[in-house]
């Protein structure tokens, strides 16, 4: 198991913006969405581009690349060409941090 990752204050972000942090060697985008925190590994699934930059549409993150769409809350593709959903993390707040983990070894 992986420690957590200092990602940035409570209010760092505004709705809608997202910061990428780097988790265990892996690029990890941290979301703000109606004032609750999601993480999903800064990957699309369908051709291995950055996703972080892509048009937040709700809760869906759009790919700049080719227009795929995943949630962001749990990481699950919506639409082609992407098949597979991208990694999403836990995400907790301590001490009025935001902090996120890698989970996939647990």
């Amino acid at each position: 198991m992986t420690d957590w990752v200092d990602v940035c204050g409570r209010n760092a972000l505004a709705d809608g913006e997202n910061v990428v942090v780097e988790v265990d060697g892996t690029d990890v985008a941290v979301f703000r969405i109606e004032g609750c925190y999601y993480a999903i590994e800064d990957v699309c699934t369908h051709d291995g581009a950055e996703i972080a930059s892509g048009e937040l549409d709700g809760d869906q993150i759009i790919c700049p690349r080719h227009g795929a769409r995943f949630c962001v809350k749990t990481g699950a593709v919506l639409s082609a060409p992407a098949y597979e959903d991208i990694h999403s993390f836990p995400v907790r707040l301590e001490a009025e941090r935001v902090q996120v983990r890698d989970d996939r070894w647990d």
